[in-house]
């Protein structure tokens, strides 16, 4: 069986609605010109086991800032599979900077949610000192496909239907 582990973007209506929302004074052709420009992610080498994501625009965080990013970006995987989300080590190290929710958590039914299953990065610069001034189109975080399984007495029947934060938890 072939597997269906794809990164995608989602529209550019989904995507424009957020990056408005991120920054009020983008007009239409500035949203599309970072819609056109979004880089789906990908392993820096051969051996890499993390999907570099890339921020589709500049931002700055000085020490204490945090940022929501929309990313884009989508991802189909099989039903077994979940992908985690890290920060980038080297970013970590520099500037203490982490995911607000720790770590990234993509189930595999996250693709149909109602948002497209838009994965979204909401980072802190935790550094007492330095400001971090991140070009776009530079990774920003590391997703990794990871393998789960069930208990024997697992009867879960609920499918998600909202996006994130949707199942309450």
């Amino acid at each position: 069986m072939e597997n269906k582990n794809k990164f995608y973007k989602i529209s550019y209506d989904n995507f424009k609605k957020e990056i408005m929302a991120l920054d009020t004074s983008l007009t239409d052709d500035a949203a599309r010109e970072i819609y056109d420009n979004i880089k789906l992610p990908k392993r820096a080498t051969k051996y890499s086991a993390g999907y570099d994501f890339y921020s589709p625009i500049d931002f700055k965080l000085a020490p204490g800032e945090t940022i929501k990013i929309p990313t884009g970006i989508r991802v189909s995987m099989d039903d077994d599979l979940v992908l985690l989300i890290f920060p980038r080590s080297s970013l970590g190290f520099k500037y203490r900077l982490q995911l607000d929710n720790t770590v990234g958590v993509v189930d595999s039914d996250y693709f149909n949610a109602d948002n497209e299953g838009h994965i979204f990065v909401k980072l802190t610069n935790d550094s007492k000192d330095k400001t971090l001034e991140q070009p776009k189109n530079q990774a920003i975080c590391q997703g990794i496909f990871i393998k789960y399984y069930l208990t024997n007495d697992d009867e879960v029947d609920v499918e998600r239907k909202g996006g994130l934060g949707s199942t309450n938890a």
